[in-house]
């Protein structure tokens, strides 16, 4: 075969029209070589000729799309040193754009015999092995544009590939759990009318799935256990042609983008799926172990692990840092998508220990002209000392907040005590966030996610099940902050039933009414269960698919028409916090917000530290905020008062005066899904059922 020079940028496999170019950086290699693989599985090993930078390069012109690869790297094997090169393993590109095939477990993946991890095996892995795949990059992306929807307008639908549409009925059966089957008109048309304008896709970086799970006949569903940061998974493609993965996500993201839907992912930059020093050598480990993985200083044998998972990214070395931002900028520029969610990201933020919100890799996005213009979402904490950092990420990133999750939890379950945190959640988070300039879109507002409960589970079940996860129900959260509502899972009992309906349209109305950015959890708002398991990460079956056969129609109209409300109205949708000042206004001088007991009085400090309340008021001044719906169209607010009540018998609440508002029409009432029509005035009465919630829009203008 024609062997050339080739170039030391870009790493990966880079077809050009003519031929392929091959880039591998490692340091501690002392001869790499290139495994071409034929369709029947041959293999042809080259010797890379040139290496510059410890970057290994050839340019192979005969090579053209389609063509299966990998690498065998030369060098050290000391694991007490750090060092793990086996050129008996293949490895996987780092830089692969597409992987064809599966990981099928066996002990010739790994670099020292079972039973003993002081030994060596030098068993081949290749025939184990998946395989790279050269992509052709080139692809008719016509007319497409990013959304680019501001945060405050944005409606996140966290959302799992095949969970959300291996069942739908409409669906073409060889579209189901597939890029193109969320791009298909039946499940974009889903979300439309939801009102989502971003949908957040669990981990399509092609994962591995864990030998231990593979054992037990189960699988790593949620995929977060990367093997390489710039291929799509296979497992979520509907054709066979190797490398189709590349071309059916990028229709997707098209067909999304053409119906005004952002597409983020959630990307695992902080370990990888080789696991601990017992793992297997997949690629980065067989490549450059001390480049990519933060080991222990004083026993470089072992990893570091802030993640749970076995190991962490060595973000402290350049190249590591320089894989990260190449991934990030590649599936902006070449895949069009929209922004990141990045777990466990106070990994992320390590230098040395402690978690630092000046490190390298912010300081690179904060430079960066692509990624710094996408939307970046932090998972503020990692399993590691001190790795609990909501509020504290840079003022250009957004946050889960866990905080509001377990606020807006205790408050509905009746907790004692959480009326001022209650109030903070929902107005934004000003204690969180303010401080370093950001504004309330920093919030990601959520009560449920993929990990835990689902929000049905949240009524349902004061315990985790997840006996089938065949750990003895060890795994999983044991503090879900749930209530079951008086009986622990299904039940005949219509009231209790009637009760969890109406918690889930409190928690879905708080959601959807608070400042801050609404992420709804896949399935939540057509009541999917789970049967009360909190962790069904190896779970791909219809424990865990949206059983579309099966909906809960009222609360899916319920959560359409809270979505309607807030499009409706800038008042929910504010671009600052509320400052407690007066707005002024033709008939009056009111405060942009104020706050009252159920007897119409303002809050005082006393009222807010009774660990007995469990009742408020809140008047939101819609007058003097002129703005434009998510569809542009000019809006001149209304004015709304929400009245909150976690406790478990009615109350009264007296409506404001007539300086606040003339009159008013009940627009929302959890205490049954149907849309009320009723007009109150000023000083009149307004009962709140028991564990309800209240919505008044001024009528006058």
């Amino acid at each position: 075969m024609e062997i050339w020079p080739g170039r030391a940028y870009p790493l990966g496999a880079t077809y050009d029209g003519s031929g392929t170019n091959f880039a591998l950086f490692t340091e501690a290699a002392e001869k790499v070589e290139l495994c071409l693989f034929d369709a029947d599985g041959n293999e042809e090993r080259i010797e890379l000729p040139e290496v510059d930078g410890f970057v290994w390069h050839a340019f192979l012109p005969g090579v053209a799309p389609g063509q299966h690869y990998g690498y065998r790297v030369h060098g050290p094997y000391d694991p007490e040193r750090g060092q793990r090169c086996n050129p008996n393993k293949l490895v996987l590109d780092p830089y692969a754009k597409a992987i064809d095939g599966t990981i099928t477990w066996d002990e010739s993946l790994f670099s020292y015999h079972f039973g003993d991890e002081d030994s060596r095996n030098d068993a081949d892995s290749a025939e184990r092995m998946p395989k790279c795949v050269v992509i052709n990059p080139f692809f008719d992306w016509g007319a497409d544009r990013p959304p680019k929807t501001p945060y405050a307008d944005t409606v996140i639908y966290e959302a799992h590939v095949k969970g959300l549409t291996r069942q739908h009925p409409d669906l073409p059966e060889e579209l189901r759990g597939t890029y193109l089957g969320i791009g298909h008109p039946v499940i974009i048309d889903y979300l439309l009318e939801l009102g989502v304008t971003a949908i957040e896709l669990m981990p399509v970086h092609h994962f591995v799935n864990d030998s231990v799970l593979v054992d037990k006949g189960l699988s790593n569903y949620w995929g977060y256990n990367t093997l390489s940061f710039l291929a799509p998974d296979v497992t979520y493609v509907a054709g066979s042609t190797p490398g189709s993965q590349v071309t059916e996500f990028k229709s997707m993201v098209r067909a999304l983008h053409e119906a005004g839907i952002e597409v983020i992912l959630d990307v695992v930059y902080n370990h990888t799926g080789e696991g601990n020093h017992l793992g297997p050598t997949l690629n980065f480990r067989g490549i450059d172990n001390a480049a990519y993985y933060r080991l222990v200083t004083d026993d470089p044998q072992y990893y570091t692990d802030y993640t749970g998972t076995g190991n962490s990214l060595n973000v402290r070395h350049p190249h590591a840092l320089q894989l990260i931002m190449d991934s990030l900028r590649y599936w902006v520029t070449e895949m069009h998508v929209d922004g990141f969610r990045f777990d466990l990201a106070s990994t992320l933020a390590r230098e040395l220990y402690d978690v630092d919100r000046l490190s390298a890799f912010f300081d690179l996005v904060q430079q960066d002209p692509t990624v710094s213009q996408v939307k970046l979402i932090a998972e503020p904490w990692d399993v590691g000392p001190g790795g609990y950092q909501v509020g504290n990420f840079p003022p250009q990133w957004t946050e889960w907040n866990g905080q509001y999750r377990d606020t807006i939890r205790d408050f509905w379950r009746g907790t004692p005590g959480t009326m001022g945190e209650f109030a903070a959640r929902i107005t934004g988070s000003a204690d969180l966030y303010e401080h370093s300039g950001r504004r309330p879109v920093a919030s990601i507002n959520f009560v449920t996610a993929h990990d835990g409960f689902t929000l049905a589970d949240l009524v349902s079940y004061n315990d985790k099940h997840n006996e089938a996860n065949g750990d003895d129900n060890t795994d999983g959260a044991d503090d879900n902050r749930s209530w079951n509502c008086g009986v622990e899972g299904p039940t005949d009992d219509e009231e209790i039933r009637a009760l969890r309906a109406q918690q889930q349209r409190n928690f879905i109305a708080t959601l959807f009414l608070s400042q801050g950015i609404p992420m709804i959890s896949h399935g939540d708002e057509v009541g999917r269960t789970q049967g009360g398991n909190n962790n069904g990460y190896c779970q791909d079956n219809e424990l865990t698919w949206v059983d579309w056969e099966n909906l809960d129609d009222e609360l899916l109209g319920f959560t359409r028409r809270m979505a309607t409300l807030r499009r409706g109205h800038p008042i929910f949708r504010r671009r600052r916090f509320f400052d407690g000042r007066p707005v002024s206004h033709p008939d009056s001088d009111v405060p942009d917000i104020e706050w009252f007991t159920p007897d119409g009085t303002a809050m005082t400090e006393q009222n807010w530290d009774d660990d007995f309340g469990r009742a408020i008021a809140v008047y939101l001044n819609g007058r003097g905020i002129p703005g434009t719906d998510t569809r542009g169209q000019p809006v001149t607010d209304h004015s709304f008062v929400l009245y909150f009540s976690a406790h478990h018998e009615p109350i009264d609440f007296r409506v404001p005066t007539a300086g606040y508002g003339a009159e008013w029409e009940i627009v929302v009432d959890t205490l049954t899904a149907a849309e009320p029509d009723r007009v109150v005035g000023p000083g009149e009465t307004v009962t709140v059922g028991p564990r309800a919630l209240v919505v008044l829009r001024e009528t006058s203008e």
